[in-house]
């Protein structure tokens, strides 16, 4: 009888009428649904929901990928519930790692969400709500229909749930609770109805402790499984660690899991949800990425991120330069936790990574450019072309700027989270390592220059170069980075290592032209063959290697990713002022975009120039390369970095967000198609909004924030909130 709130109500709330009666009789209809047992149905928003229909042969791998359920400890493929030819059921345990050296792989864990029917040619709908984790299936085989919920608790990392409702027939068809991988010995036991098994692996090792009952209508049973995986790296967890934690959610319920998991998730988007207002596609493609950033990394002890997160086994699960350059950024600045677990994962292995030094002649810390278990590293030395041949893997013995990208993953977290008792301790020792690895690896020549010689930089075209201007001048901030280091526990940087580490960052060569205003890539790149990529092959991404031959490409100017351009994103007070424009108009044209990497930082750059119309066409290419498998790779996984990429191009290129010691600089670059653009975010513990117009930029702090707009000076603003526009002091109070 009251009608609507006097005000209406809000974008997204649903008014049903009614009063009183209609909200007692929708909570009656609810208790009785639980009562039933009956499986959870989704917002059904289509800006929120990844669907696939149906069981493509020769896509199946793909959406297996596309809808991976992940919580940090352990990621789940997509599979179709039932049995399938196409399927490729799988579950990964972050962090533990099988068989050693370039062989060694994530492992394999038991298969908790199969059931026991054949799919065959039924109809199989299968909906993935990003805004709560939840993946829904409906299917009908040949014995009924088949409806089930499932997710993978980001309140309990390592615990899962299935609830399914179909003919008894079919949820109770002689299966497995668990469905051990074939790849090694399980041992398995019961324990008053819960099954359970466990490998060991290396040090560490997986139990998994299971149970499921059958409950609901007569007519229309439903069953629900939990799953608890107790992974470890560093000791065997026994079974009953799994039993115990088993129990515990067993006395929560079903729906509590449900609550507490769709409250985790709704807390996360609170941190991290980017909003694009004006491009539907685009918003969607964002969302996909951040869901599957924040579903693929912990935030315990370590977290260990590879190339494709947990959701496939492309590379083995090796961690790269891509887990401290694209994924660290936007955890940084919106849940730090999981930040500095990705950091712990390096110090953690800095006693390897001063061995691998050590065993080169070098000082310092020299990290590996593919990292597993021990921090030992396990690139492996070649692997064979598509046309068959066996050719060379160099990335292991060139790519050597991964020394100073851990250091800059550092220098990222601290820069957000202001964590200065982490730089004061373990930090500040992973920088200063990184820093004597350098200094013990430069070389001078007769006037006294500093040089890095034989590297890869991340172009991977050209092996064997010379003073990679990437490598040089990521190496030179290292330097300049690890020299302002403030005192360490233990005093262990020296006033005249100090000294030295600056001198050498002064003499370090970068190729810069002065008269061109462009960086040569490296020593000789002006020679090669100029050639224009983008007029030989329009329709980028593009393997030019492939294309053109190995031999050709290496003598030409022809780049895979973003080389040069990477230090105008990464360090851009260490390039020239006013530099931009011309790299992007030089180096843009060159690059065939054969990296996933690549379109995201170009699209960030970009915006940075006001290209916008570039820059949102390299953007609206980030999002797709695993939603439309644009590299035909994502059978193997998802390309987590690339999604990094996609929030750096949000945040960093088109909302100008960066912090600059106590003070968030926002100097932002509104396409005029879009109509906003919406932040959340966290610096220095205080968390944000950001939303920015073609009017000027609202902020809203949870505390007062500096804020400096442009180039104008710093404003505090209060959690009230403030509009600014370029040279304004509306609402704030100029610092």
């Amino acid at each position: 009888s009251v009608g609507a709130e006097p005000a209406g109500v809000p974008k997204g709330v649903r008014f049903l009428g009614g009063g009183p009666d209609s909200f007692a009789d929708l909570l009656a209809a609810q208790i009785e649904r639980r009562r039933e047992r009956a499986v959870p149905e989704l917002d059904d928003d289509p800006a929120w929901t990844i669907g696939v229909a149906g069981v493509d042969r020769t896509l199946e791998r793909v959406h297996e990928s596309l809808l991976t359920l992940a919580d940090g400890c352990i990621g789940t493929a997509g599979t179709p519930l039932g049995r399938h030819p196409a399927a490729a059921p799988l579950v990964l345990s972050g962090g533990v790692y099988v068989g050693e050296g370039p062989s060694s792989e994530l492992a394999r864990c038991p298969v908790w969400n199969s059931l026991p029917f054949d799919v065959g040619d039924a109809p199989v709908d299968r909906s993935l709500d990003l805004h709560t984790g939840l993946l829904r299936y409906e299917l009908a085989p040949e014995a009924g229909r088949v409806e089930a919920m499932l997710f993978s608790s980001l309140a309990r990392p390592g615990t899962t749930s299935l609830r399914a409702a179909g003919p008894r027939g079919l949820l109770e068809g002689g299966g497995e609770v668990l469905s051990l991988p074939a790849d090694r010995e399980w041992r398995r036991g019961a324990d008053e109805g819960r099954v359970w098994s466990q490998a060991r692996i290396g040090r560490g090792g997986v139990s998994v402790a299971a149970s499921e009952s059958v409950g609901g209508r007569d007519g229309s049973p439903t069953l629900d499984r939990t799953c608890v995986y107790c992974p470890s790296g560093e000791r065997q967890p026994v079974p009953e660690q799994a039993i115990a934690r088993l129990r515990e959610t067993e006395e929560a319920g079903y729906e509590r899991l449900l609550a507490e998991h769709r409250a985790a998730w709704a807390t996360r988007w609170e941190e991290a949800e980017v909003r694009i207002d004006g491009d539907d596609e685009l918003q969607l493609g964002a969302r996909f990425a951040l869901f599957h950033l924040m579903s693929s990394v912990g935030e315990g002890s370590e977290a260990a991120v590879g190339a494709r997160g947990l959701s496939g086994t492309a590379y083995r699960g090796h961690v790269f330069w891509d887990a401290c350059a694209f994924v660290l950024p936007f955890l940084a600045a919106t849940h730090p936790e999981a930040a500095r677990a990705m950091l712990e994962y390096r110090a953690h292995r800095l006693p390897a990574a001063l061995a691998m030094a050590r065993r080169a002649g070098r000082r310092g810390a020299r990290f590996p450019w593919e990292s597993a278990a021990d921090g030992d590293d396990v690139t492996p030395r070649s692997a064979f072309s598509r046309a068959g041949e066996r050719l060379p893997i160099l990335t292991g013995e060139l790519e050597e700027h991964i020394v100073a990208d851990v250091a800059w993953g550092v220098g990222c977290y601290v820069d957000w989270s202001g964590d200065a008792e982490f730089l004061a301790g373990t930090g500040g020792r992973l920088v200063a390592e990184t820093a004597r690895y350098w200094a013990s690896r430069v070389e001078r020549d007769a006037r006294g220059r500093a040089h890095i010689r034989d590297v890869m930089g991340p172009d991977e075209y050209h092996p064997h170069v010379d003073d990679n201007a990437f490598t040089n001048v990521m190496a030179r901030w290292n330097l300049r980075f690890a020299a302002d280091l403030p005192a360490q526990e233990g005093g262990e940087v020296t006033n005249a290592e100090r000294d030295e580490w600056l001198a050498i960052a002064d003499s370090l060569v970068d190729g810069y032209d002065a008269v061109s205003g462009v960086y040569e890539q490296f020593a000789g790149f002006g020679e090669l063959e100029p050639l224009l990529i983008a007029e030989l092959a329009p329709h980028r991404p593009i393997a030019a290697d492939l294309l053109l031959g190995r031999s050709r490409v290496e003598s030409a100017q022809v780049i895979k990713q973003a080389d040069v351009l990477m230090l105008h994103h990464l360090v851009p007070d260490e390039v020239v002022p006013s530099s931009l424009g011309a790299n992007l108009d030089f180096y843009e044209p060159r690059t065939a975009h054969a990296s996933s990497l690549s379109p995201g930082i170009h699209a960030a750059l970009l915006a940075r120039a006001g290209r916008h119309d570039a820059a949102c066409e390299a953007l609206s290419l980030a999002t797709r390369i695993d939603l439309d498998d644009t590299s035909e790779t994502t059978a193997e996984g998802l390309h987590l970095a690339a999604m990094g990429s996609v929030w750096q191009a949000l945040a960093l290129g088109f909302a100008g967000v960066r912090p600059a010691g106590e003070t968030l600089s926002v100097d932002p670059r509104l396409p005029p198609q879009w109509t906003g653009l919406g932040l959340r975010l966290q610096f220095r513990g205080n968390r944000l909004r950001l939303e920015i117009s073609h009017d000027g930029v609202e902020v809203i702090p949870e505390a007062p924030l500096r804020v400096r707009l442009g180039e104008g000076e710093p404003l505090v603003v209060g959690p009230q909130g403030a509009m600014l526009h370029v040279g304004s002091k509306q609402e704030a109070e100029r610092d």
